[in-house]
C-alpha cells in the first residue's frame, strides 16, 4: 500500500495485518532514516512522523509482535550479502535509489553503521561548490524524485501528475525534455558513484531501489563513467557496478534476513 499519511494510519495498518494473520511470529521493518539498534529513527527522510517516537518499540505495542528495523539501505546490504551478489564479497557499497538516494559500506563481510549511524549516507554528498540550501545535496539533484520536479518545472506541470517511469517512457519515445532531464540524471549518478570508488574503493557498488529494475540502467552509468574516465586521465580505476541481484525487492528481504538473524541471536542468548 502507499506509505500512510500519519503515524496513526501507519500502525493501525500494521494492527489490522497483525490481527488478520493469525499465524503471524514477527514483523520485519525496513525503514528511511538512520535506525537506532533501540528503534529510534535519525537523520531526515520523506516519511516525518517516523522521526521522534521510538517505532520499533510503538510497533512492539500495537501488535503484541517480536520488531527487526533497520535502515532501508542496510537492509538492501543485508539481502545481497545472505544471498545476492555481495556474497562472499568482502569489501561492498549498496545504493538505494528512490525518493531520496540511501546507502551501505559492507568492509570484511559486515555491515558498518559509523559512529553516529550515517555510515553509507551517501545522499548527503555535495556535488557541486555552489551551495545556498539543502538542495543540492545528491539525494536532492540525482534522486528520481529531484528528476521527477526537475520534468514538471521544465514542463510546468504538477509533479504528483508524473513519475520516474513515465519519463523514462517518454524519453524513449523522443520527448526532448524529459531525454535531457534522464541523461543528466545519469550524469550525476555516475559522478557520484565515481567519488565512492575513490573515497573506499570497494569490490563492486551494487545499484538497488526502484530504478534498478530498469535493464538499461547499469549500461547507462556506465557509459557515463567511460566518458567521465575520458576526462580525468589522472584516475582510471572504473567502479563495477551492477544491479542488486534482487533489485527493488532487496531492502524487503534484507529485513527479512535481519529479523531471521535477530531471532536466532535471541535463542543463542537463552
Amino acid at each position: 500500500m502507499k506509505t500512510p499519511k500519519t503515524i496513526d494510519e501507519l500502525l493501525l495498518f500494521l494492527e489490522s495485518r497483525a490481527m488478520s494473520q493469525p499465524l503471524l511470529t514477527g514483523i520485519a521493518v525496513s525503514s528511511p532514516g538512520a535506525v537506532s539498534e533501540a528503534g529510534f529513527v535519525y537523520g531526515s527522510s520523506a516519511v516525518h512522523y517516523l522521526h521522534g517516537p521510538n517505532m520499533k518499540e510503538l510497533i512492539k505495542e500495537r501488535t503484541g509482535l517480536p520488531v527487526f528495523m533497520d535502515n532501508d539501505a542496510h537492509c538492501a546490504a543485508y539481502a545481497e550479502i545472505w544471498r545476492g551478489a555481495a556474497a562472499g564479497r568482502k569489501d561492498v557499497m549498496v545504493m538505494v535509489i528512490g525518493t531520496g538516494i540511501g546507502g551501505a559500506v559492507v568492509k570484511n563481510g559486515e555491515l558498518h553503521k559509523g559512529d553516529r549511524l550515517h555510515g553509507g549516507e551517501f545522499g548527503y554528498m555535495l556535488l557541486t561548490p555552489d551551495i545556498h540550501s539543502s538542495d543540492e545535496v545528491w539525494s536532492r539533484i540525482a534522486s528520481v524524485k529531484a528528476l521527477v520536479k526537475k520534468v514538471a518545472k521544465k514542463k510546468r506541470q504538477d509533479p504528483s501528475r508524473l513519475t520516474g517511469e513515465k519519463i523514462f517512457e517518454m524519453a524513449e519515445t523522443g520527448d526532448p525534455v524529459c531525454r535531457e532531464a534522464v541523461d543528466e540524471f545519469y550524469h550525476l549518478l555516475a559522478v557520484g558513484i565515481y567519488n565512492l570508488q575513490y573515497i573506499y574503493d570497494p569490490e563492486i557498488i551494487l545499484i538497488g531501489g526502484g530504478i534498478s529494475a530498469r535493464p538499461d540502467l547499469i549500461e547507462h552509468i556506465n557509459g557515463k563513467l567511460d566518458r567521465i574516465l575520458d576526462l580525468i586521465d589522472l584516475a582510471q580505476i572504473k567502479p563495477r557496478i551492477e544491479a542488486c541481484h534482487f533489485r527493488q525487492n532487496a531492502n524487503i528481504l534484507g529485513a527479512v534476513y535481519g529479523w531471521l538473524k535477530q531471532e536466532q541471536d535471541s535463542r543463542e542468548r537463552i
